[in-house]
């Protein structure tokens, strides 16, 4: 006498009796993949990044390029004149470093996280088979079924997405409010996405206003020394050093300007570059809803 209990039969299943998913189907961790989890720190939601690790990598490498400054380009009389411009134009250049850097550090870890969200794509969350529906009935299956492919539905923009959905379908069973659901989801995604390069806009626009303060400072500094040198105008000989720290105020001026344009202009278009990757993959998430999600639905006397 076989003691075990019978398997499940279909008419006990939301599934068509021959099962969408396989073993092949794999599954994502995000507080194990997560790069900041990873790194030992709080991942930030979706693609938010941790600040404190952001700015402590943009310390690091900021040392670490002074160090090549010092040690490298200022023992080379070629190179002179661009450590030169890192180390002897006062505090300016040492801000425009670090913030350059710690935007780095975001834009990267940004990155790697959008890169992470973008294998929820390839989920099989929801059953494509030509003869399966959703319906308040099937939400509940398919909800377990995503939260056997990742550990935290809310750490991941589509699944979050698609979870609140089905949820609302199987509570409350109104199957024409779920395109309302992810509508306004999708909204809320994109308002995050955009809150989310709040730092770093700061960024873009702090970089170039120390440069004008280093402006502002290397033409005080000449004024002060071309008034100096009007005072000897009398001894030729004077006037020459006078000359020297004005155009050492000139320099000073112009040189903290360049270093700070140019890194806003790089920050500029590595965020450009990735706030574009990043809409892309809410549009993909738009698309993976529609077919999957929207497309599926019925009502339950239809199914």
């Amino acid at each position: 006498m076989n003691d075990q209990n019978p398997p499940p039969t279909s008419s006990t299943s939301p599934f068509p009796e021959s099962t969408p998913f396989s073993s092949a189907d794999f599954q994502l961790n995000w507080a194990k993949q997560d790069l900041e989890q990873r790194c030992g720190f709080s991942g930030g939601r979706f693609t938010n990044t941790n600040k404190i690790l952001t700015s402590l990598v943009g310390a690091v490498f900021s040392v670490g390029f002074y160090l090549l400054v010092i040690y490298v380009l200022q023992p080379d009389p070629r190179l002179k004149w661009i450590s030169h411009m890192f180390l002897a134009r006062g505090f300016v250049p040492y801000c425009v470093v670090f913030f350059f850097f710690w935007s780095v550090a975001i834009l990267f870890f940004k990155s790697r996280k959008v890169n992470f969200q973008r294998k929820t794509l390839g989920l099989a969350a929801v059953p494509q088979q030509p003869d399966f529906f959703l319906t308040p009935s099937t939400a509940r299956a398919v909800l377990d079924r995503i939260y056997t492919l990742v550990d935290d539905t809310r750490n991941f923009v589509l699944l979050n997405r698609i979870e609140r959905a089905l949820s609302n379908l199987q509570n409350i069973g109104q199957v024409n409010e779920v395109s309302d659901i992810l509508r306004t989801q999708a909204e809320y995604d994109e308002e995050q996405l955009t809150s989310s390069y709040g730092l770093l806009n700061g960024f873009v626009w702090a970089i170039p206003v120390l440069g004008f303060i280093g402006t502002v400072l290397g033409l005080s500094q000449a004024i002060a020394a071309f008034g100096g040198t009007l005072e000897s105008a009398n001894d030729i000989n004077v006037i020459k050093d006078s000359l020297k720290s004005v155009t050492g105020g000139l320099a000073n001026a112009f040189e903290t300007t360049l270093i700070a344009l140019v890194a806003a202009l790089i920050i500029q278009l590595l965020l450009t570059f990735l706030q574009q990757a990043e809409l892309e993959f809410l549009d993909e998430c738009n698309d993976y809803c529609h077919s999957h999600v929207v497309s599926k639905l019925r009502l339950a006397k239809d199914a």
